[in-house]
């Protein structure tokens, strides 16, 4: 791996973004968790994501949530923003907003609704890459955009300077592994999700961004470090280990599960934007279920 262009190794938290009653960001729960994640190895931060239901949240919040997590980090690890959207411009604005709060990179996700063609994710990208003055994170997500980043449309951004990583969530091993081959070391492969961690190292991914490393950090860090340390078996025991947790943190739409179990266990109020809505009972029984059984208590 170019660690030149590797923004980390391992495993970086999806963080959740918590409310408070008068449905502001709250900052002292959001401090409370990046250093809870400081303190347990994860390696990277990432702020105002999927995860952190950034797309409820405005400028001002965006930038109070990033600016907090920057703050706690202190260098330690990097903290990567969230500034996709469907909006190139605005977009660009969000970068820009991201630089001058301290963010090490940004993450953006492919244009959802109106979505683009191909050749219109390497105009948008590049025009991230250059406007930005960060190193970008391209994130692929086609469950939620209605669009997917081709390994070959991939392997055109790996040659700009500033596109350093893709955060892969298409869900197919196989266009991983046809991205990494095409792409190499010029674009560090990151998993997008939880389940598939180990796959994904397996044929030369980078890491994860991490949704249950919100609730088990150290234990997600462990397995990306027991897999690059060579002792395979011992990560693959944790993955599976882990696949209860993560099926029942993925039984409804992301972040509604990871977050009430964060409210549960008391890290914060669990308060949702709509259109997310509160869990229903028998997946939340489930959950505390899946929870305590990984030793995860109030």
């Amino acid at each position: 791996m170019d660690s030149g262009r590797l923004l980390y190794k391992g495993s970086g938290c999806a963080m959740v973004t918590p409310f408070t009653k008068e449905n502001t960001v709250d900052c002292a729960a959001l401090r409370k968790q990046a250093a809870f994640q400081l303190e347990n190895g994860t390696d990277a931060l990432i702020v105002c994501g999927t995860t952190g239901e950034a797309s409820t949240m405005d400028a001002r919040e965006q930038a109070e949530a990033v600016g907090m997590v920057v703050e706690a980090a202190d260098g330690r690890v990097p903290v990567i923003a969230g500034v996709g959207g469907n909006d190139t411009a605005r977009a660009i604005r969000t970068c820009r907003q991201a630089r001058s709060l301290g963010a090490d990179a940004v993450l953006a996700v492919t244009p959802y609704y109106n979505k683009t063609t191909q050749a219109g994710l390497v105009a948008h990208f590049t025009a991230l890459a250059e406007a930005s003055e960060l190193p970008v994170l391209l994130y692929n997500v086609p469950s939620r955009t209605g669009l997917n980043l081709l390994p070959a449309t991939a392997e055109e951004l790996a040659a700009h300077e500033n596109i350093v990583g893709l955060k892969e969530a298409c869900g197919d091993i196989a266009q991983a592994a046809e991205t990494i081959r095409r792409c190499g070391p010029r674009l560090p492969v990151y998993s997008g999700s939880d389940e598939l961690t180990l796959p994904m190292l397996s044929v030369g991914g980078a890491g994860v961004v991490s949704v249950a490393a919100n609730l088990v950090p150290r234990r997600m860090h462990r397995l990306c470090a027991l897999y690059f340390d060579g002792d395979t078996e011992q990560a693959r025991r944790e993955q599976l280990a882990l696949l209860p947790l993560i099926s029942a943190l993925f039984c409804e739409v992301n972040p509604i599960p990871v977050k009430t179990a964060m409210a549960w266990l008391g890290w914060c109020e669990g308060r949702l934007r709509l259109p997310l809505v509160p869990m229903r009972p028998e997946n939340k029984a489930r959950l505390i279920s899946c929870l305590q059984e990984a030793g995860l208590v109030p």
